[in-house]
């Protein structure tokens, strides 16, 4: 017997958690795209669109713009104000299965010299409800990163869309139970999921490759078109790159941590003009090397969950699975 819950029902739970929650889902906006966001009494969430969405869930976790304290000055003294972490749990509804699974991948960063307070405490205060995919298209790629259209890391309930206007609820954790504990009902039905991707290429023989060409001429050569945008980066649910600057005046101001992109020519521009990624194509490396080769290191795990946003969000089509699969060849050439 599976456990089922109507898509009226499914609002009905959200209205419900709307005024003690903050409750995060996909909604369509005024221009007619769709963006994950804090919904109000108004707003209408869009449980069956999470592909569609133009942003990520990592910002529920990681802001863009995220103060870590205030100063003011009064004199010779300075007063300085902590910022207080999240205080209201939040509930994230209706994201793919390839952005819940970046939470635990981003775990031992934030957890790793420096116990990001901020970063942990919205971990542990989010329940995560995930929509099995099913679709898919030419940009998605989660199996060739051992991922897959249901696949359960980072989540605490899997929705499987029944196409009937009810889904299939499963729960994974505690949090997921006490979510939709006494909202379900009993159901000989059960859920689908869409074919999985096609392996676009082999992880280990990428990994081999990536060791000895750094310095290969297949960067440059690849990455020419790339303007530097680093909206790859800003719609990556793995991708954490920031900087902590202080905003504000000698009186008065804050420190902030905001995010960046390592695809920015002025993210490794030293104070002496000297840039050690000068090139496009350096940044590029950069990314592949780190997302691939770095973090698996570190922390033995991919920094890539092959969503896919990269490439379908990127204006000339490149991202890096295209990256991958040229690399791919290279070894096949070998």
């Amino acid at each position: 017997m599976s456990q089922i819950i109507s898509s009226e029902q499914l609002l009905s739970l959200i209205r419900e958690l709307l005024p003690t929650k903050n409750v995060i889902a996909p909604v369509q906006t005024d221009n007619g795209q769709i963006y994950f966001q804090t919904l109000k009494e108004s707003d209408s969430p869009l449980l069956t669109e999470a592909m569609k969405a133009v942003n990520t869930i990592k910002e529920f976790f990681f802001p863009r713009h995220e103060v870590l304290y205030t100063f003011v000055r009064h004199g010779n003294d300075v007063d300085v104000i902590d910022s207080v972490p999240m205080e209201k749990e939040q509930v994230i509804f209706g994201c793919r299965p390839c952005e819940a699974a970046s939470l635990p991948i981003l775990d031992p960063l934030f957890a790793w010299d420096y116990q990001d307070r901020f970063f942990q405490i919205r971990r542990e205060k989010t329940t995560v409800v995930t929509l099995a995919c099913r679709e898919a298209d030419e940009h998605c790629f989660c199996s060739s990163v051992g991922g897959s259209p249901d696949n359960t890391s980072g989540s605490d309930v899997m929705l499987y869309d029944l196409g009937n206007g009810s889904f299939e609820v499963r729960v994974l954790t505690d949090k997921g139970k006490s979510l939709f504990a006494g909202k379900t009902s009993s159901s000989q039905e059960t859920g689908s999921v869409c074919d999985t991707p096609v392996q676009k290429f082999d992880v280990d023989a990428v990994q081999n490759w990536l060791k000895d060409n750094f310095k290969n001429p297949f960067w440059d050569e690849m990455t020419y078109r790339c303007v530097g945008c680093g909206v790859c980066t800003y719609i990556c649910p793995t991708c954490h790159c920031f900087d902590i600057v202080d905003e504000g005046s000698f009186q008065k101001g804050q420190r902030v941590k905001n995010w960046d992109s390592c695809q920015s020519a002025l993210f490794t521009l030293h104070a002496s003009g000297h840039n050690p990624r000068e090139t496009q194509g350096q940044r590029q490396r950069q990314r592949i090397m780190h997302k691939f080769s770095v973090y698996p290191e570190k922390f033995d795990r991919l920094l890539c969950t092959g969503c896919g946003n990269c490439t379908r969000q990127c204006r000339t089509s490149l991202g890096i699975r295209p990256l991958l699969e040229a690399i791919q060849k290279k070894t096949e050439e070998n």
